[in-house]
């Protein structure tokens, strides 16, 4: 494998940064995922470092050097981040869970298969004209693509997102690919504090025209700018595939070619040491959610 990857992340207008990112790749496979903390729950930004932290960890345990079943993997993976966070939630007795979306790919065999739960995205451009860009788990964007019937004023105003890592109810999340990728494919992953200030149309030509180490500062400066004061947390994971060993401008180029099959590398954006927990079965997952949810009906029927 050989590819440029260029990442930032950058808080915006809001307190804390919720947003995670990282890679981690072998000899024969790599894994890009980006995680958003969810405002409106508690310590949004745990639950994004938690699940990168589980993915990464799966990640090096089953990569030797690739993956037997990408897909399998994908899936298995994130729900095991989903419960290590309803975990946490529960050893500390929260009256809400913390909760993330997460989007990540993993690029094995000249191919990429992608996984996404909530609203941060993927983005596939291929010769300057956009191939592929996952949908959200929003309301609004189901109206938009007709996969939902009539929605209330409230759900109509807003991006309300219907899944997520982390909430009580089992996570819905879409699994993709696997694509053959050609070289100069770029693919990106972003939180939704780029997305929903930039149109789909402005995203695609920085990607489309420039190397990701220019696209990505780029889009971010615009993002920024365009929330103003109010912004949202901005962060972005880039890459392009195969790109020539002549390419000066990327940050960082990667070859995994001469690596051997033991060789292992990781980086996670904003990661912090979380505490290790022990696993819980399947009838502990199902006490853990039953008691969120009581500690939810209760507080509510308080403030009522």
């Amino acid at each position: 494998m050989k590819f440029a990857v260029f990442q930032v992340s950058r808080k915006g207008g809001r307190e804390v940064n919720e947003d995670r990112m990282g890679y981690c790749y072998t000899r024969a496979s790599g894994i890009f995922f980006l995680t958003d903390g969810m405002g409106g729950h508690p310590q949004g930004e745990v639950a994004a470092e938690l699940a990168l932290q589980v993915i990464s960890a799966m990640f090096q345990k089953e990569a030797k050097p690739e993956l037997p079943d990408v897909a399998l993997f994908l899936t298995t993976a994130v729900t095991a981040a989903h419960r290590k966070i309803l975990q946490y939630a529960m050893q500390r007795n929260m009256l809400d869970s913390p909760r993330t979306t997460v989007v990540a790919a993993v690029v094995q065999a000249g191919a990429v298969t992608w996984i996404h739960c909530g609203d941060s995205r993927l983005y596939l451009v291929r010769q300057g004209a956009l191939l592929v860009r996952t949908r959200d788990h929003s309301f609004v964007e189901q109206q938009k693509t007709g996969a939902t019937g009539s929605m209330s004023p409230e759900q109509s105003n807003r991006n309300i997102l219907f899944t997520c890592l982390g909430s009580p109810t089992r996570p819905m999340f879409e699994i993709s690919g696997p694509l053959a990728l050609q070289e100069g494919d770029r693919l990106m992953l972003c939180s939704d504090g780029l997305w929903s200030s930039l149109s789909d149309a402005d995203i695609t030509y920085h990607l489309g025209h420039k190397p990701v180490s220019d696209a990505v500062p780029d889009l971010v400066e615009s993002a920024l700018r365009s929330g103003g004061e109010t912004s949202d947390n901005v962060t972005v994971i880039a890459i392009e595939w195969q790109t020539p060993d002549d390419v000066e401008s990327a940050q960082e180029n990667v070859s995994t070619e001469t690596l051997s099959d033991g060789f292992f590398a990781s980086t996670i954006q904003g990661a912090r040491p979380v505490p290790v927990m022990e696993d819980m079965d399947d009838a502990d997952i199902e006490r853990a959610i039953v008691e969120i949810n009581e500690a939810i009906r209760r507080t509510a029927a308080n403030k009522a």
